[in-house]
C-alpha cells in the first residue's frame, strides 16, 4: 500500500540537486507532483529545498549525530515547509528491537513537536524493516519488532506517519522472486493492520494474500512470527522446487469446476469476462436461491466486488486490474438489467403498496455519490477512475460528466439524495469554480460532504480556499484508492466524527503554515525584478525568418507519424503504474520486478487499440501553426500581421507577460524571468518572430467511448482517453520538430532521437498559457482570436478556457537559443495591478484568474 506518489530526486552533489529540482519545476508533467529529495549529504538536501516549489519530502534525518545536529536539520526542513522521514537511528546505532525503535521515535517526536513546534502530520517514521531468516537467531524477530513498533508508534505519537523499505525483509531469499513476493504480501497484510501508512514497494506483482499457496503461506507466516525454528530451511527446500526467480505456472480453468458463486467471484477478482454472462445466467436461473435478479447482484456479484475493493484498498491489486474487474461486473449487471426492468413496475410498486417501508432496489448500495467535472473544465479521466473504484466498492455513482454547472450538481445531489458530492478539475480556473460550489452549498444550508480532486487541486488549496467556505465536511482526496477510505468513513457516524476531527485539525495547521509562509517569503518589487531581467545579447542577433507568416492548418493529420513521438510515462501514470529506480522510464518500466509485468500487459493492450484506431481511422487529429513578426516591450510581446505592419507600427495584438518576483538567494545571479525576455526588444531595432500552435487528437473520442460504454467497458473508455491524450502531446512534439527543422527552420540540422526530444535537448521552447511560465489562462483567448483556431480546427475554448476536445494542446513557440522554461511562482500586488492596467481589465477580474499564484489575499 502506498499513500503518496512522489517524484524522487536522488542526488549526490549540490549542483546536480539544483539542476534536477529545477528541471522538475519546469516540466509541465512534474511540477505539480510532490518531490522527495533524497541524499545522504544534508547540504544537497538544503540546496534542493531552496529551489523546490510547493511541499516536498526530505529523506532523511536521524539522531545519529546527536540532538543538536538533528534539531538544526529539522529546523531547516520546517522553514521550507517540507515533510521529513525520520530514521530509527540514534547516537548508539540502528534500532533493532521494538522497544528501541519506539524509544528513538518517541524521543525524535518530542524534540520535533515540543522544541520546534513541528507539524506532526509532516513526520514520517521509518523504523527499519530488517532482513529475517539470515541464519542468525536474533534476526528472526526483526519482522515482529517492526510490526510491534509501528503499532505502538501509531497509538502513542498522534498524527505521525510510518513507512519502511520492504525489499530488505526478504533479502535472504534474493533470486527467489515468488518466495520474496509471498513474504512481502504476508508482511504487508499484518503491518497495515498494525498501522503502517506507506511502504517502498510496488504492488503490481504482489500475490493476493488469499491466493498464496497454503503451504507457502504457512511457511511465510511462521517465518514472520518466528514460530518454527526450522522455518528458513523449510522455505529454502520449498523454493528449490520452483524455478528461481519465476512464478508458478499460469492460471488454468480448474476454477470452472467450482459452484457458480465461486466462479463469479473468481471472474471478478481476476478480471475474466469470458464466462461471466454464462455464469450470471446460471445464477439467475437458481430461483430458489436467487428469486430476483437483484438477489444475484446483492449476493455473489457484490461479494466478489467486495473482495476486489478490499484487495485494492490494501494495495494488493493494481488499478488496471480493478478497472477490468469493474468491466466484468458491468457485463454481469448488463445481463440482469432487462429482468430487473421487467419486474420494476409490478414487483417493487406492488410491495410498496403493501408496505411503504419496504427497501427499494437502491438499498443494495453502500451510498450514493454524485460526481462532476466542474463548469468550464473538460478533463475527466481521473474522475472516471474514481467512479469505477467507488462502484467496485458498492457505491452508486451518479456521474454528471464534464462542464457541469453548479446548479445542476447541487440539484442532482438533492434529487438523488446523495450522500457525497465529488468535484473534479484539471485547469486552474476550476479551483475558483470549486470555491463557488462550496459557497453555494453553504448558502443552501446543505450538509452533504464535499470531496475535492483533480490534477490542479491540492490539500493546501482545499484547506485554505475551499473548506473555510463550507461548514460541513470538505476534504481533498489524493487519488482513487483514497476515495473509498474517505467515503466509507464519512458514511459511518463514528468514523466520520474521528475523520473530521483529524481533518479539521490538519487543515487548521495547513492554513496557519500557509499564512505564515506568505509572511516569511521575501519578494522583490516589480521595478527591481524588471531591472534584473534576463539580459540577452541582441546587438549581434539576427532572427531566422519563418517560411511563412500567418496560419497553416492541418486536417486529418496522419496518426501513424505521431506514434513514435508518444511519451509513455504519463500513460502509465494514468494507470498508477510506477517503476522504481533504475526502472522508472519507458521501456525500462517493463524490467521492474513489481510493476513490470502489469505495465507490459497494459502497454500491449494499448498498442493493440492504437493499431485499431489508426487502421480504422477512429480518431481524427487536426491542428494549426502560425508565425508572426514580434518585438517585446517591457513584459509584453507586440505581435504584427506582417513586416509592413511592423514598419508602420500597427500591432495585430499583444501577449502580456508575468515576471518572477520571489527573491533569489543571496549571491545568486539568476535573472527574474518573463517570457518577453526571449523576444528582441523594440528598442534594439531588431525584428523577431513568435509562433503559436493548437493541436488535438480528440475528435472521435466521444463516439468511441460511447461505443465502449454501451458494452459496459469502462476499461477501454479510460484507455481511449489516455491514448488520445498521448497522441495530442505527440502531435505537439512532432509539430514542434517540424517547426524547428522545416516550417520555421531555425534548427534545420537538428538530429535528435525521440528520447532526447522528450528530454527537451533542442533549442527553443513551447510554453503554454495557464502553465508555470505564464499562469494566466486568458492569454489563450488572444491566441484563438489571432489564429481563428476554433473556426479552422474545431478546437474550442470553454468559459474557463479549457480546450475541447480534452485531448488538445496549445502554446507559443520561442526560437532564441537562450530561451528556457521557468516557473513564475507567486507574485505581488504591485505586479498584478500593473498587469491589470496593461490588459485594461479590472483588478478583481485579474486576481480571480491569477488566484493560484497570488502572494497575498485579495480584498
Amino acid at each position: 500500500r502506498c499513500d503518496v506518489y512522489v517524484c524522487m530526486c536522488v542526488c549526490v552533489c549540490v549542483r546536480a540537486c539544483v539542476h534536477a529540482c529545477g528541471a522538475c519545476g519546469a516540466c509541465v508533467y512534474v511540477f505539480q507532483v510532490p518531490l522527495c529529495i533524497d541524499s545522504s549529504k544534508f547540504a544537497v538536501v538544503e540546496a534542493g529545498l531552496k529551489c523546490t516549489q510547493g511541499k516536498c519530502v526530505v529523506n532523511s534525518i536521524s539522531l545519529k549525530e546527536g540532538e543538536e545536529d538533528f534539531l538544526q536539520k529539522a529546523a531547516i526542513v520546517k522553514r521550507y515547509g517540507a515533510a521529513v522521514v525520520i530514521m530509527a537511528f540514534d547516537e548508539v546505532g540502528q534500532a533493532t528491537t521494538a522497544e528501541n525503535k519506539v524509544e528513538i521515535c518517541t524521543r525524535s517526536y518530542r524534540l520535533l513537536v515540543d522544541k520546534l513546534d513541528f507539524n506532526p502530520n509532516d513526520i514520517i517514521f521509518d523504523t527499519n524493516i530488517l532482513t529475517i531468516a539470515t541464519g542468525i537467531e536474533e534476526h528472526n524477530k526483526y519482522g515482529i519488532s517492526f510490526i510491534e513498533a509501528v503499532r505502538e508508534i501509531k497509538a502513542s505519537l498522534p498524527h505521525c506517519r510510518t513507512s519502511g523499505g520492504l525489499s530488505n525483509f526478504s533479502f535472504s531469499f534474493r533470486g527467489m522472486e515468488a518466495v520474496r513476493e509471498a513474504m512481502h504480501s504476508v508482511f504487508l497484510y499484518h503491518a497495515i493492520k498494525a498501522g503502517l501508512d506507506m511502504a517502498i514497494v510496488n504492488a503490481g506483482n504482489l500475490p493476493l494474500y488469499d491466493d498464496i499457496p497454503k503451504e507457502l503461506l504457512e511457511m511465510c507466516e511462521n517465518l514472520l512470527w518466528d514460530r518454527d525454528p526450522d522455518g528458513t530451511e523449510k522455505l529454502l527446500v520449498y523454493a528449490q522446487t520452483m524455478k528461481a526467480g519465476n512464478k508458478k505456472a499460469g492460471p488454468t480453468d480448474e476454477w470452472r469446476q467450482e459452484d457458480v458463486e465461486e466462479r463469479l467471484s473468481y471472474s471478478l477478482v481476476k478480471g475474466i469476462d469470458k464466462y461471466v454472462v454464462e455464469d450470471t445466467m446460471e445464477a439467475h436461473h437458481c430461483t430458489e436461491k436467487y428469486p430476483r435478479p437483484l438477489n444475484v447482484i446483492e449476493g455473489p456479484l457484490m461479494k466478489g466486488m467486495s473482495v476486489v475493493g478490499d484487495l485494492f484498498g490494501a494495495g494488493k491489486m493494481f488499478l488496471p486490474q480493478v478497472i477490468k474487474s469493474a468491466r466484468v461486473m458491468k457485463k454481469a449487471v448488463g445481463y440482469l438489467i432487462p429482468f430487473m426492468e421487467e419486474e420494476k413496475q409490478n414487483r417493487i410498486n406492488q410491495l410498496r403498496e403493501e408496505n411503504p417501508d419496504v427497501e427499494s432496489e437502491e438499498s443494495m448500495y453502500a451510498g450514493t455519490v454524485v460526481m462532476a467535472t466542474v463548469k468550464g473544465d473538460v478533463h475527466d479521466i481521473g474522475k472516471n477512475i474514481v467512479a469505477v473504484v467507488l462502484g467496485c466498492n458498492n457505491y452508486r455513482v451518479v456521474d454528471l460528466g464534464v462542464m457541469t454547472p453548479c446548479d445542476k450538481i447541487l440539484n442532482t445531489a438533492i434529487e438523488m439524495k446523495a450522500d457525497i458530492i465529488g468535484l473534479s478539475g484539471l485547469i486552474t480556473p476550476s479551483l475558483d469554480e470549486m470555491i463557488h460550489v462550496a459557497k453555494e452549498m453553504e448558502r443552501r444550508n446543505m450538509k452533504v460532504p464535499l470531496l475535492i480532486g483533480g490534477a490542479t487541486t491540492s490539500r493546501t488549496h482545499t484547506a485554505v480556499k475551499i473548506a473555510p467556505r463550507y461548514k460541513s465536511p470538505c476534504i481533498h482526496v489524493l487519488d482513487a484508492s483514497k476515495s473509498v477510505v474517505v467515503v466509507s468513513s464519512l458514511l459511518d457516524d463514528v468514523s466520520k466524527e474521528e475523520l473530521m476531527e483529524d481533518v479539521s485539525e490538519e487543515y487548521e495547521d495547513i492554513r496557519q503554515d500557509y499564512y505564515e509562509s506568505l509572511q516569511e517569503r521575501k519578494y522583490v518589487s516589480l521595478e527591481v525584478a524588471r531591472a534584473k531581467s534576463a539580459q540577452l545579447n541582441w546587438s549581434s542577433f539576427e532572427a531566422v525568418v519563418p517560411t511563412f507568416c500567418g496560419t497553416r492548418v492541418f486536417h486529418d493529420y496522419d496518426l501513424s507519424t505521431l506514434r513514435k513521438f508518444i511519451d509513455w510515462k504519463p500513460f502509465f501514470d494514468v494507470w498508477q503504474l510506477r517503476g522504481k529506480y533504475p526502472n522508472r522510464g519507458f521501456p525500462k518500466i517493463f524490467n521492474d520486478k513489481d510493476v513490470g509485468a502489469e505495465a507490459k500487459k497494459v502497454y500491449d493492450e494499448a498498442c493493440t487499440m492504437l493499431d485499431m484506431i489508426i487502421d480504422q481511422k477512429l480518431l481524427n487529429a487536426r491542428g494549426l501553426v502560425s508565425f508572426y513578426p514580434a518585438q517585446s516591450k517591457g513584459d509584453d510581446i507586440i505581435i504584427y500581421q506582417d513586416l509592413d505592419a511592423l514598419a508602420a507600427g500597427t500591432p495585430l495584438t499583444t501577449l502580456y507577460g508575468l515576471r518572477q518576483q520571489l527573491e533569489k538567494e543571496p549571491g545568486s545571479v539568476d535573472p527574474y524571468y518573463c517570457l518577453s525576455d526571449f523576444i528582441a526588444p523594440a528598442s534594439s531595432g531588431k525584428v523577431d518572430y513568435i509562433g503559436m500552435f493548437a493541436v488535438s487528437a480528440g475528435f472521435g473520442v466521444t463516439e468511441l467511448c460511447d461505443t465502449y460504454r454501451s458494452q459496459m467497458d469502462d476499461y477501454n473508455v479510460i484507455m481511449v482517453k489516455a491514448l488520445a491524450d498521448r497522441l495530442a502531446e505527440a502531435f505537439a512534439e512532432e509539430l514542434h520538430l517540424r517547426v524547428r527543422r522545416e516550417l520555421w527552420g531555425y534548427s534545420r540540422d537538428e538530429d535528435l532521437q525521440t528520447d532526447d526530444l522528450l528530454k527537451i535537448k533542442y533549442d527553443g521552447i513551447r510554453p503554454a498559457p495557464g502553465y508555470p511560465s505564464q499562469p494566466d489562462h486568458t492569454e489563450k483567448t488572444t491566441m484563438w482570436h489571432v489564429t481563428d483556431a476554433f473556426a479552422k480546427t474545431g478546437i474550442e475554448l470553454t468559459e474557463s478556457l479549457a480546450m475541447t476536445p480534452a485531448a488538445s494542446v496549445s502554446g507559443l513557440y520561442f526560437a532564441h537559443p537562450s530561451s528556457t522554461y521557468f516557473a513564475v511562482g507567486k507574485i505581488q500586488k504591485d505586479q498584478v495591478a500593473d498587469y491589470a492596467s496593461r490588459k485594461s481589465e479590472s483588478l478583481e477580474t485579474v486576481e480571480r484568474w491569477l488566484s493560484p499564484v497570488l502572494a497575498y489575499e485579495p480584498a
